[in-house]
């Protein structure tokens, strides 16, 4: 016998889930575009080899769905968007004006161990900026993200944005530290790891790559590091003062955009992937019941490089439909009646002749924007209520024998029971008297 169950680690969106999706995914477009960026998309497969040079390692080894196609192409299904959008990019950004804002909304696949705000199959919300002067495109990132989320109704008191800065910890290693570029980026990977590790194993894995004391010093002084004036006075006091100011540079356009109060330096957010160069961050829920990140991203300046192009400044966050939707439930934030239907008419009638007349009228309501929905036999009156109300329709409208004998159509409203009659022949009153939502 079949399987009735979605494969593991995917889900059925039944009407009443896929209400709750779309309502998110509109909340992103919306977001998205009030800030002028445009909709792209890309294949559900790309050839194995860009993910491999664009793509973490564990992403490849562990997370990958790929195959042999018929043609004994090595393709995968895609796990990320990022390295498909430097794909699209390469293509056209020497014909287009600068700065490039595009979104995208993806179904991705990755072979991950189902759990609590992980599953295998996910939509991700990706925003990605290029081109942008100075350091504004990592302003307008994080403002977006917070944007996003405040349009759920979240504040500051139910999650934050955790950020570093890459450029701050190429000093801490390559200066500072003088480590050479293999070590660095395994320093990189611990220190984004370092919070899952115990005090024990952290402190064996610095010293594999630490072998001095006083640097072994100078990197638990850096993880001690709790808000951006003790980051200031650290690289100040290391001299290098050129660090504070790159990072400063983008603190003045936070204020005036009132988002200082989401933001918080950590010195353990690195975001593992070797191609981000500048501001790099996470989202969390402060919700210890959910304390996770929900939301990350950063600058990068090489993404285009595996296509012999030259840098392109550019900045991007990925947020994913699970850990939104549990920070939303959390946080009791989804619209009550988010999961019921809406509609804004329901007609029915108790005179079989009568349907041909329904007919007629829905397509003209239904051509003048509004969603209708016909009972397609006749009905009994006292049961029409109550079926109207599952199908969420703001009205109703009966058309029983006085009102097929006068050719009008008795409309109530739902919300406060309130009666009116119709004449057929001008249905432009109905349709007035349903956009205004009251007769």
């Amino acid at each position: 016998m079949l399987n009735k169950q979605p494969y593991k680690g995917t889900r059925d969106f039944f009407p009443h889930d896929k209400r709750i999706l779309d309502y998110i995914f509109e909340r992103m477009r919306c977001t998205a575009e009030s800030f002028g960026y445009e909709s792209y998309d890309g294949p559900l497969l790309e050839d194995i080899e860009l993910y491999k040079a664009k793509s973490g390692e564990e992403l490849i080894n562990e997370q990958i769905y790929d195959f042999t196609d018929r043609g004994e192409r090595h393709v995968a299904i895609r796990p990320e968007m990022t390295p498909t959008l430097a794909r699209m990019v390469a293509q056209i950004h020497r014909e287009y004006s600068k700065p490039l804002r595009w979104y995208s909304i993806p179904n991705l696949m990755r072979y991950e161990k189902p759990q609590k705000g992980r599953v295998r199959e996910h939509w991700q919300f990706n925003c990605d900026i290029f081109g942008a002067p100075g350091r504004m495109g990592e302003v307008e990132i994080l403002d977006i993200a917070i944007s996003l989320l405040k349009s759920f109704g979240a504040n500051s008191s139910q999650f934050e944005v955790l950020i570093n800065d890459r450029q701050v910890i190429d000093v801490l290693f390559t200066k500072i530290l003088k480590l050479n570029s293999e070590e660095s980026t395994k320093m990189i990977k611990l220190i984004d790891r370092s919070k899952k590790l115990t005090p024990e194993l952290l402190e064996k894995q610095i010293a594999e790559f630490l072998k001095e004391n006083k640097s072994v010093t100078i990197f638990y002084d850096y993880l001690k590091l709790q808000n951006f004036e003790e980051l200031f006075t650290f690289l100040d006091n290391h001299g290098h003062i050129e660090a504070v100011l790159n990072l400063k540079s983008i603190m003045t356009p936070l204020q005036a955009l009132g988002l200082i109060e989401f933001i918080k330096f950590d010195p353990t957010i690195a975001r593992g992937l070797d191609y981000y160069t500048g501001i790099v961050f996470e989202i969390f829920d402060k919700n210890p019941e959910n304390r996770r990140a929900i939301c990350g991203g950063g600058a990068y300046a090489d993404l285009l490089k595996i296509f012999d192009e030259p840098s392109l400044p550019g900045v991007g966050l990925g947020l994913g439909d699970v850990t939104l939707l549990d920070f939303l439930k959390t946080h009791k934030l989804l619209p009550e009646k988010i999961t019921q239907p809406h509609n804004d008419i329901q007609l029915c009638t108790d005179q079989a002749d009568s349907i041909n007349t329904l007919l007629s009228i829905s397509d003209k309501l239904r051509k003048s924007g509004l969603k209708v929905i016909v009972s397609l036999d006749v009905v009994k009156f006292n049961k029409v209520f109550k079926d109207s109300e599952k199908n969420g329709a703001d009205f109703v409208g009966l058309i029983g024998e006085n009102e097929k004998n006068n050719c009008t159509i008795q409309i109530k409203e739902m919300k406060n029971r309130i009666q009116k009659e119709f004449k057929l022949n001008d249905i432009n009153d109905l349709i007035i008297a349903i956009k205004k939502k009251s007769l």
